[in-house]
């Protein structure tokens, strides 16, 4: 260990069940009761954010878990403001967990007279005094060259694969997974190589941002059972004309498995009438209550993963192991079993 120090969390306000959640897969780990540090997070009347620590965080390790969800402006400015707290009350290092990383979407220069926003939060961030960044499943990789401190990027496909294992035990070869884009092959190839499947894309023309002119099936799926996965679900209207399209080719069934359930405006409401069977998403984001209370929506748990990453970046061993399923596995053992 390179300190004595024990790895310390604080919290904002975007997904504290999920900070709650890595407190306590922690404690777990370390054997010692582990919680987020006693702080308030509030607005004045104004909105303006106010920040204030009840705990000693001089020469700790500290771990910002803070979302930049919905609403994104106000979740970032809490964890710029929180970051600059602990900055000035001597916190040793200070590292953001961003299980959702806002603003990655705008990521380069698509068209004249646009912005890089994805780079600028990563300015804003160093600035402020983080000094490394642990994520999950960014929209773009290129994203990680935008800071100039660390950033780990974890994955949810190995949490997918033993989802998938487990879920459709018995039928796994009959899956295809399938990638809603052609910007989103790579995602879809790394999970069909966990599961030994075979890969399918559907392609989409853009007419104009938000508006798909149509798609076409690039594949055999015929009969098969297809898995759409894909990094984000925002209004959910290209996913489920996706499933429409798949379904339409001869698909037996569809499911989809999304790490970030954005879930803004008739998200919920389109997926409950779609033709999908599930949809699965992960708690990066807190779930809304229609979301929980969706019929054919299902959840599945990042805590346990974003547990033992935070505990290796405080150790100093590599983070980069959560990648395998033989160290995953163990970590979610209660949730899925490979037999």
């Amino acid at each position: 260990m390179p300190s004595m120090t024990e790895p310390k969390l604080i919290s904002g306000n975007s997904n504290k069940p999920l900070a709650t959640s890595i407190a306590r897969r922690m404690s777990m780990h370390r054997g010692v009761n582990v919680g987020l540090v006693d702080a308030r997070v509030e607005r004045f009347n104004d909105q303006e954010i106010f920040v204030e620590v009840f705990e000693n965080v001089r020469g700790e390790d500290m771990f910002i878990i803070q979302s930049t969800s919905n609403p994104a402006n106000d979740n970032l400015m809490e964890l710029l403001i929180m970051t600059d707290a602990l900055r000035r009350s001597s916190a040793a290092r200070i590292t953001a967990v961003i299980p959702y990383f806002g603003y990655a979407r705008q990521d380069r220069r698509a068209k004249a007279r646009t912005p890089i926003s994805a780079k600028l939060v990563a300015n804003l961030l160093t600035e402020a005094g983080v000094e490394r960044v642990l994520t999950l499943d960014l929209h773009a990789a290129q994203i990680q060259g935008f800071f100039d401190i660390p950033v780990d990027n974890l994955y949810a496909s190995p949490i997918f694969a033993l989802d998938i294992e487990h879920h459709f035990r018995g039928r796994l070869g009959d899956l295809m997974i399938v990638s809603p884009d052609v910007g989103g092959v790579a995602r879809a190839r790394e999970l069909a190589k966990r599961i030994n499947a075979p890969l399918a894309i559907v392609d989409k023309r853009r007419e104009k941002a938000g508006e798909v002119a149509g798609m076409t099936v690039i594949g055999n799926v015929e009969g098969k059972t297809c898995i759409i996965v894909d990094d984000i679900c925002d209004t959910a209207g290209t996913l489920c004309k996706a499933a429409e399209v798949l379904m339409e080719a001869g698909a037996a069934e569809v499911h989809s498995y999304i790490t970030h359930g954005v879930m803004s405006g008739p998200a919920v409401d389109r997926v409950e009438k779609s033709v999908m069977k599930s949809l699965v998403i992960t708690d990066s984001i807190e779930p809304t209550e229609n979301v929980r209370n969706a019929k054919n929506i299902r959840i599945v748990p990042t805590a346990p993963m974003f547990a033992q990453a935070i505990l290796n970046i405080w150790s100093g061993t590599s983070v980069s192991s959560l990648f395998e399923t033989e160290t995953l596995s163990p970590i979610y053992e209660g949730m899925y079993s490979r037999s």
